[in-house]
């Protein structure tokens, strides 16, 4: 099922969207989807740091110690289902300005299925070129504030006008928790928890 609805999300977004709203799984299945899906981009990224190297321009790929490919990896898996229950929090929380009454997992089912186009493109961590990756990573991010615009008003039960902007509202607060990761991230490394590079 969750398969289908991934799939959904790819062909035929405003359907799919319905069909979730419709059927509004409990919690169990939406905090298993993030669970699952999480997992390819912390893999995916192990995988490339610890084994095959990152290209990041001339020169030959830098590579960090399985221990440090481990250490980030699971930080990356924390920070994602963290950061993707925080965004479904606040999407419930900012739902009364906008006349809307979801309960915690309309919220989550929102986050998460938005969220997913962006923890899929981790595969291309497999190409561990950072051009490529970044580039992936742009579509992959249009690509989920699109949907996150199509579901708004479908989830939320919400006129199209008032779903434009809650939508709004929740990428600007999906930005400010990305960069709030990145930040912890970056003070995490000064602190000495920085990865340990292959010579």
């Amino acid at each position: 099922m969750i398969l289908n609805h991934i799939w959904g999300l790819y062909t035929h977004p405003k359907e799919e969207w319905n069909d979730i709203d419709t059927k509004h799984e409990n919690m169990l299945y939406g905090l298993t989807h993030v669970l699952l899906v999480a997992l390819i981009p912390s893999i995916c990224g192990y995988y490339a740091a610890a084994h095959i190297g990152w290209s990041i321009g001339a020169g030959d790929p830098v590579k960090i110690t399985e221990s440090s490919a481990l250490m980030l990896a699971s930080g990356m898996y924390a920070a994602i289902i963290a950061g993707v229950f925080l965004l479904a929090y606040l999407i419930q929380w900012m739902a009364k300005t906008f006349d809307a009454t979801p309960n915690f997992t309309q919220a989550l089912e929102l986050a998460a299925y938005a969220a997913t186009p962006v923890l899929m493109v981790g595969l291309a961590a497999l190409y561990p070129v950072l051009w490529f990756v970044a580039l992936a990573g742009m579509v992959a991010i249009a690509y989920s504030v699109y949907l996150l615009y199509s579901g708004v008003p479908i989830m939320m039960h919400i006129p199209e006008e008032k779903g434009f902007i809650y939508a709004s509202s929740v990428v600007t607060v999906g930005l400010v928790l990305l960069v709030s990761i990145l930040v912890a991230t970056a003070m995490f490394w000064t602190l000495g928890f920085g990865p340990e590079f292959m010579g």
